[in-house]
């Protein structure tokens, strides 16, 4: 079972346009992601990597740090199409493609081995992504955060068997007796989802030929269309991060990962010795 993680690494961002090519003290936003994807790969087995983009400056980069690439047509929609299309052009016989964005660089090696373990394991599944059981406190701080900035930070609800019911922007569950469960438990019942995916490639083919649907377009949530077309979601129980993996979408995110690194060293110099 071949498995391919893709990396969509577009130059153009209206908010940070060549954000790929950024520099994180002393190495590029692209290489540091694609440090992780090769982790994966060699901890898998079975396994490789690839940085998809539409941009002549992107594949100059990945010329000189020796990074394998495929152009992709810049018209392509979204993440999950320029994964698929990025895969058949790579390798046209892979059973599962990872697509691991190109603006998320501290994603745990282990959330990527785990999405594809997950595929491995339970064939109904036709997609598999991580969540994280948040704390109290970082509930409280999603809620806060949420004030500001409604649309950030996404949770999902988890039937029994760990396959996902619903994904939101809007905080699930609503937690009716709150105060009970926060003196008897130190973790909320809410999940943070994390913006990583694992595909059977047959189902990514099916998702990329469908229509965007009702939920999807009101929540601007693109997993919604895989559950509204009655696709399965295995989602991956994780656990928290010590460094964000939110996507950096402006400078002044790239400003805040210097300030981290800075005070806390850097999470990637196990890559890098």
């Amino acid at each position: 079972m071949k498995t391919l993680i893709v990396v969509p690494a577009r130059y153009g961002s209206t908010r940070f346009p060549g954000k790929p090519l950024a520099d994180i003290a002393g190495h590029s936003m692209l290489e540091r992601v694609t440090a992780r994807a090769r982790a994966a790969a060699n901890a898998l087995g079975k396994a490789s990597f690839v940085v998809a983009t539409d941009d002549e400056r992107i594949t100059d980069h990945c010329d000189a740090l020796n990074l394998p690439f495929v152009m992709t047509d810049p018209e392509i929609a979204s993440g999950s199409d320029r994964a698929l299309a990025a895969a058949m052009a790579f390798a046209n016989d892979v059973d599962f493609v990872v697509n691991l964005q190109g603006d998320a660089p501290f994603t745990p090696v282990d959330y990527l081995t785990r999405v594809v373990e997950a595929l491995r394991e339970d064939e109904s599944a036709d997609a598999t992504t991580p969540c994280v059981r948040l704390d109290w406190e970082h509930l409280d701080s999603l809620r806060e955060a949420k004030k500001i900035s409604p649309f950030s930070g996404t949770t999902c609800a988890i039937a029994s068997d760990g396959y996902a019911l619903w994904f939101s922007k809007n905080i699930l569950p609503a937690i009716r007796k709150e105060k009970e469960l926060r003196e008897t438990s130190a973790l909320s019942p809410v999940y943070r989802h994390v913006g990583l995916y694992g595909f059977r490639t047959s189902a990514l083919r099916r998702y990329t030929t469908l229509p965007a649907s009702h939920y999807e377009e009101i929540e601007g949530l693109e997993q919604l269309r895989l559950l509204e077309n009655g696709m399965r979601i295995k989602c991956v129980k994780v656990g928290a991060s010590p460094v964000s993996t939110s996507g950096i979408d402006t400078r002044e995110d790239l400003e805040r990962v210097h300030k981290l690194i800075k005070e806390h060293g850097d999470p990637d110099r196990e890559y890098f010795k």
